[in-house]
Formats: C-alpha cells, sequence, structure tokens
C-alpha cells in the first residue's frame, strides 16, 4: 500500500533538519623533520644522510647542513606524521651504526 504525503504530513520548515554545508575532507596533520647540530658529527656524514635519507640533491644536501651548522638546526622535510616517525628514526639509525651523535626530530607542521 502506497501512502501519499499530504500537506498536514509535511513537517514545517521549522522543524526540517538542517543540512550542513559541505566541507572539504581534512588534510592530515604535517610534521616537520628538523635535524639539529652538533660539534662532532662530520660535515660530510650529514650531506650523506640527506642524500641518501631524503633524496636531496649534493647541492641541496650541502646547503641544508651549512644551515644546519650555522644556525644549530633545520627543517630537511615536512612529512604525515608516519612518514616524519620513519625518517627520524632511519637518521638515528643510522647516526647510532655510525657512532655519529647526530639528533634527528620531528614537531607539528
Amino acid at each position: 500500500m502506497t501512502h501519499w504525503m499530504t500537506d498536514s504530513d509535511k513537517p514545517d520548515d521549522q522543524s526540517e533538519l538542517a543540512v550542513k554545508p559541505r566541507t572539504k575532507p581534512q588534510r592530515p596533520p604535517m610534521y616537520k623533520v628538523l635535524m639539529l647540530n652538533d660539534d662532532f658529527t662530520p660535515m660530510e656524514f650529514v650531506v650523506h644522510v640527506l642524500e641518501r635519507l631524503f633524496n636531496m640533491t649534493h647541492a641541496q644536501a650541502i646547503e641544508i647542513m651549512l644551515t644546519v651548522h650555522r644556525k644549530g638546526v633545520a627543517v630537511v622535510g615536512v612529512f604525515s606524521h608516519e612518514v616524519a616517525e620513519t625518517k627520524v628514526a632511519q637518521v638515528m639509525e643510522l647516526a647510532r651504526r655510525q657512532q655519529h651523535p647526530l639528533q634527528c626530530t620531528m614537531e607539528k607542521e
């Protein structure tokens, strides 16, 4: 049996459900990977890490390494949380294996 809606069955304008405006899906938060300066890790090793783990050219790696050296810290990349976490762990592991005190960390962008 089909039920036809009459005017008395329709909700009045006040009771209609409010339609939420469409919002863009939120981009996940991004994280900056930071490399910190120390007085012991060789500059060549830092360049090697930047080339190998962050896919930088030799020139880019030297520029970032010099920024770390001069300013004490530099952003070496911006990634999703999982990727940033992995990059930090890779840097720390590589430095530890080579017995360098190089420090790498991440913070929310």
